[in-house]
């Protein structure tokens, strides 16, 4: 009876294992931030002892005579509160995605890193660049780690040609890719979203503003008390326009230093990933 011999494949296992973290931030710090916000607006701000004439209820007291220009911010209305949250939810995830990106970064420059380990590469010392990895740390040296152990695999390998050994090394490195940048860019989408609604809050709040100014004027009898009144309405209004341009901008220049500082990590992702496969094409021909 004739022997059939066995076809030899790429090993369906990989070094790559799924990262496991929760994301209960993305919807707790919203929460609490607008909570947050409205204690600073209703508690701090809103003190019956920072008016001269403080009005009565607990939610939403019509205190009048703000002691001092910051207390004008109370008067400005329920959105202040909401911009204020608003406003610390995105301290809160700019000091996420900060700490993040950081560990992300590696503990030292992805060039130098990179270099150092086409250095031992090139020397055929693999587990010297195994070890540059661990140094190096971050998503560079992860996925520059994960396609290492699978090219130290292929070079014992007999049984493949060396192209479908590099595709097996590419095809480690997209996976290991695949599993860091989804972390590099989670909570992102809150900044985003921060710097384009923020200033359609403040839009609104101020709109409510003038709405209240001008029933106050229509109620009146009109004269100089009346202009004044509808002055300051004006005045407290534009506190909600103030906000909300100041928090979008703020969110808008952090998200811009993340989107680049992920687009330098995810160069050098690249760059390792082309490093892996050239060193191998070259040297085990």
């Amino acid at each position: 009876m004739a022997e059939t011999k066995s076809t030899a494949t790429v090993k369906p296992s990989t070094s790559v294992q799924a990262k496991k973290s929760g994301n209960s931030i993305s919807w707790i710090a919203p929460l609490v931030c607008i909570l947050a916000g409205y204690f600073i607006w209703r508690i701090v701000l809103g003190s019956a002892s920072n008016f001269s004439r403080p009005g009565t209820g607990w939610f939403w007291p019509s205190h009048e005579g703000p002691k001092a220009t910051l207390y004008n911010m109370y008067l400005g209305g329920i959105i202040v509160p909401i911009l204020i949250g608003t406003f610390l939810t995105a301290v809160t995830f700019i000091i996420e995605r900060f700490l993040t990106i950081s560990k992300a970064t590696g503990t030292g420059n992805n060039a130098d890193f990179i270099r150092k380990v086409q250095y031992h590469l090139a020397n055929k010392n693999v587990d010297a660049a195994v070890a540059e990895c661990d140094k190096q740390k971050g998503s560079v040296g992860n996925v520059m780690k994960a396609g290492l152990h699978r090219y130290k695999d292929m070079i014992s390998n007999t049984e493949l040609t060396t192209d479908q050994k590099v595709m097996a090394i590419q095809k480690e490195v997209e996976e290991a890719t695949s599993l860091e940048l989804p972390m590099l860019e989670k909570n992102l989408v809150f900044l985003s979203t921060i710097a384009s609604i923020a200033t359609l809050l403040g839009l609104f709040g101020t709109v409510l503003g003038m709405i209240r100014s001008f029933s106050a004027l229509g109620e009146g009898d009109g004269g100089g008390a009346a202009a004044g009144k509808l002055s300051q309405g004006i005045s407290e209004a534009l506190y909600n326009t103030a906000l909300g341009i100041g928090t979008s901008a703020f969110a808008i220049v952090f998200y811009n230093i993340f989107t680049t500082r992920i687009d330098g990590i995810t160069y050098g992702i690249d760059e390792s990933g082309f490093t892996l496969t050239q060193s191998f094409a070259s040297l085990y021909k």
